[in-house]
């Protein structure tokens, strides 16, 4: 229930905004309508992948995006997206990425309201747009694959502008926000408690706040930023016939990172760590606490090599510093892919990952004879309008 009342707030606040506006054609609207489909195909050595029969090969990885935009007044824009996403258990379902109201008075200030993304990180903004992106999966280690829509957006709002420091220091963005964050009952993060016969009914939700800045250099193509994002969150739980609540009493998250483009290539790297306590309380069974460290990492270098083919390398590290020492508590992922677009509606992505550890991806209940490595190739295809 309270899923579908943050919903319809967010509708409420995008048909409030554009009441503001004299009536007007479709066309003084500048009505846009744009979306994707995708395919996924997934082959692993040995261990399933993210719920996956990958281990025999898998195509349960589909997903369809529409998003719809309207531009009332010059400096008025309004945007809804809706996605269906299956990847083996998760998802199955249709969800509402973001419905925002974006004001922009100037280059140093604007805001939006309503389910926002949630401004984090270098590609959190843009990791929902996959026709944009060379990558089948951007690093796992920062940009889990099941835990996108939880860390796409979240309901609240988000200021922010552009600075300039003068010709010879460039322009410092800033962006800042706060709100709501709803982490899905399906989400990666309780699939070792589903296993467990423990479910979470509406997921966990609770305040989060933080921001972003980013220097733009004046070298063409160089930026580096830093980014800021906390909370707390909490939920039912239930356990046969217990009830509990699992709760995030605090959790922190700090990103360092750097980007340079120049024509064809492209060199980027990223710095997280993430700090939490997460507890679960029974009350007629007892309570129990787990903290975390986590401290993931990667770099990657991209270069299209001509119009319709891109090629791209990372390296991808997660490590928790306060998990026992098995290989669940880290992951060292080398990925090569290739990307062809066949025209500008439809490509095709390959890419072959070379995998140390279980950190993130590989769920125990899923293989009982879990091994330490892993080899995954996976195939993409998708077409965009």
């Amino acid at each position: 229930m309270r899923v579908v009342h943050r919903f319809f707030a967010a509708v409420t606040v995008l048909i409030s905004t554009a009441a503001i506006a004299p009536a007007q054609t479709i066309d003084d609207l500048n009505l846009q309508i744009h979306g994707y489909a995708t395919q996924g195909f997934l082959y692993t050595n040995q261990n399933n992948w993210n719920t996956t029969n990958s281990s025999d090969g898998s195509p349960a990885w589909t997903e369809a995006v529409v998003n719809l935009t309207v531009q009332p007044q010059s400096k008025l824009r309004i945007g809804v997206q809706a996605r269906y996403m299956l990847l083996g258990n998760f998802g199955n379902t249709i969800t509402l990425d973001y419905a925002q109201a974006d004001y922009q008075a100037s280059d140093l200030f604007g805001f939006r309201v309503g389910k926002v993304k949630t401004p984090v990180s270098l590609f959190n903004e843009s990791q929902d747009i996959d026709p944009t992106q060379l990558w089948v999966l951007l690093p796992q280690s920062i940009y889990p694959i099941s835990s996108r829509s939880s860390t796409l957006a979240h309901y609240g709002g988000v200021v922010y502008g552009k600075v300039s420091l003068g010709e010879r220091r460039g322009k410092l963005e800033y962006r800042a926000f706060g709100g709501e964050r709803v982490i899905s009952s399906d989400d990666a993060l309780f699939q070792a408690l589903l296993a467990n016969g423990i479910s979470m009914p509406n997921g966990l939700a609770g305040p989060t706040f933080g921001g972003t800045l980013r220097w733009i250099a004046p070298i063409h193509g160089l930026v580096f930023g830093a980014s800021e994002n906390s909370g707390t969150a909490s939920g039912a739980l239930t356990a046969g016939s217990y009830q509990g609540t699992l709760s995030v009493p605090q959790y922190r998250q700090t990103f360092y990172f750097g980007r340079y483009e120049h024509n064809r290539f492209m060199l980027a790297g990223e710095y997280n760590r993430t700090q939490d306590l997460i507890t679960m309380a029974i009350p007629a069974v007892g309570s129990a606490a787990a903290a975390n460290d986590l401290r993931p990492f990667y770099a990657m270098s991209t270069y299209r090599i001509s119009d319709k083919l891109s090629a791209g390398l990372y390296y991808s590290y997660f490590l928790d510093h306060k998990a026992a020492l098995t290989s669940s508590r880290y992951q060292k992922d080398w990925a090569l892919t290739a990307r062809y677009d066949f025209s500008p509606f439809l490509y095709a992505k390959l890419e072959q990952h070379w995998m140390d550890g279980t950190g993130e991806g590989f769920i125990a209940s899923d293989n009982p004879n879990l091994q330490p490595t892993t080899r995954m190739s996976l195939l993409k295809l998708g077409v965009s309008f």
